[in-house]
């Protein structure tokens, strides 16, 4: 593994096999070694590696009972529930786990790295559950799921092979229980890797929702006969945030031969959610960029706890598995991905709203036809409910540990609740994308080139005849050619 990685090039290293290079097994071997020879000369108990945890900590634990230790932290720790991740999620899940003590500052063996390896590589993916962590000490509960077939419990799933438990893994390997040293569960179950497979997730879908919602709005730009002078280049010259001027010269791109653009206009203007789309969209690409920025930055870090440091001979306890980083990004990614949504919505009410020559709710003979009308229900209902999960967990903060663990970042709420927002911006950007195809075919002209090649394909590569069949299957094609699930 790379000692640093962007943000694209973790999603391509997800997609290849793990190796152990030696020069991570030096690196970790080393930092094992450095420990051991401190634990040898220290005079004082090291937290986690000879002490209880969290408010245990000043419970002396025997060198006979250092590998009891370990495992008891495995066994009750492992307190998760809810659904289970997807196989993906648990994959990334595994991967950064890999990275972090990859980097040489968390005294685990490379032993351990080759089993989570064997695990990645065959396929076999722990059995974690969505619930239980309070980005806190980091994610305790599912890391320490994810890592339980060390040691011979817990299960473990795989994409053909159905599910055994973490013993039937261990046999068919050929292996026995791990039998942990000092700090090793605990450098297993510090840690934000939950947090931040969830942020990798988000990222991977949220490009491609930056590379469609330009399409998809200057197609509704076009289909309901909008000025363009909101996108000329002087109006954002005098006010140049980076987003703002992207996403106007987006559209401007997009539409810059379209015959109907260029077509005089009956309105001296049109509403905010058409008008005002270089503000918003720039507004929500700009915040998007700080969350990308941090989450990169977490996926290069070292984030249990305590970490050794060779060279200036410490073991250090401190909270780098606090998920505070990622907590206030994931919320702030989650309200700037909801403002996309909440203008798409609005956009696809102009659109069926019977205006500018175009039939109520877009349909054949109103009345008779409803059309898109409970299309735009849908995309006004996730719209509506990404405002409530837009509530901040990160604000939030519950006493754990008996108060030791005293401020906690709820970031792991904050991971799952954005991917929630993601799909339903997803869905309404489906919508959006279904009204405008069915309005400009309607105003019976064409588009610039470019988009109506893209219009022209999507209606030959589905059926988009809304009388023929149910209206969630439409959704869910035009869902689909937007946003192609992984391979």
């Amino acid at each position: 593994m790379k000692s640093f990685y962007t943000l694209q090039e973790a999603l391509e290293a997800l997609k290849q096999p793990v190796e152990l290079t030696p020069e991570v097994r030096e690196r970790m071997n080393r930092s094992v070694a450095f420990l051991a020879k401190y634990l040898s000369e220290a005079t004082a108990p090291v937290y986690g590696v000879n002490t209880g945890f969290g408010s245990l900590q000043n419970v002396e634990i025997s060198a006979q009972d250092l590998s009891a230790l370990q495992e008891n932290l495995l066994i009750t720790h492992a307190a998760g529930v809810g659904n289970p991740l997807n196989m993906h999620l648990v994959r990334t899940m595994l991967w950064l786990k890999m990275l972090n003590m990859s980097k040489g500052y968390s005294a685990l063996r490379p032993e351990i790295f080759e089993r989570l390896s064997a695990m990645y590589n065959q396929q076999w993916y722990p059995v974690v559950t969505e619930q239980g962590s309070l980005g806190a000490s980091g994610d305790l509960a599912p890391l320490s799921q994810m890592v339980l077939p060390l040691i011979g419990k817990g299960f473990l799933r795989h994409p053909q092979h159905g599910e055994i438990s973490g013993e039937q893994w261990l046999a068919q390997n050929n292996w026995k229980p791990l039998q942990l040293g000092p700090k090793e569960a605990l450098g297993l179950i510090n840690g934000t890797q939950f947090m931040l497979a969830h942020a990798l997730e988000a990222y991977r879908r949220i490009r491609n929702i930056v590379k469609q919602l330009p399409i998809v709005s200057a197609l509704s730009v076009d289909a309901f006969d909008c000025r363009m002078d909101p996108f000329q280049t002087p109006i954002h010259r005098v006010r140049p945030h980076a987003g703002q001027l992207a996403a106007a010269a987006e559209i401007r791109a997009i539409l810059e031969d379209s015959p109907n653009a260029k077509q005089a206009k009956k309105q001296v203007q049109d509403p905010y959610s058409f008008r005002c789309i270089p503000q918003v969209h720039g507004a929500s690409y700009d915040a998007l960029d700080h969350c990308l920025d941090m989450w990169e930055t977490e996926l290069n870090s070292v984030t249990d706890n305590p970490n050794v440091f060779e060279e200036e001979n410490l073991v250090l306890s401190g909270g780098n598995f606090h998920g505070q980083p990622l907590a206030l990004t994931l919320d702030y990614a989650a309200m700037a991905l909801s403002e996309l949504g909440s203008i798409s919505e609005r956009r696809t009410y102009l659109l069926v709203s019977g205006q500018r020559g175009l039939s109520p709710y877009l349909a054949d003979g109103a009345g008779l036809d409803s059309g898109y009308m409970i299309a735009q229900y849908s995309a006004a209902a996730l719209a509506s409910q990404n405002k409530q999960l837009c509530t901040p967990a990160s604000v939030d903060s519950i006493m754990s540990s008996n108060g030791q663990e005293d401020h906690v970042s709820m970031g792991a709420n904050a991971a799952t609740k954005l991917l929630r927002v993601i799909e339903n911006i997803e869905n309404i950007l489906a919508v959006e994308w279904l009204c405008g195809a069915a309005a400009l075919k309607q105003r019976g002209q064409a588009t610039a080139p470019a988009l109506q090649q893209g219009v022209d394909a999507f209606s030959k590569a589905y059926d988009i005849d809304h009388k023929s069949q149910p209206m969630q299957e439409l959704i869910a094609s035009a869902k689909g050619w937007l946003f192609p699930k992984m391979g």
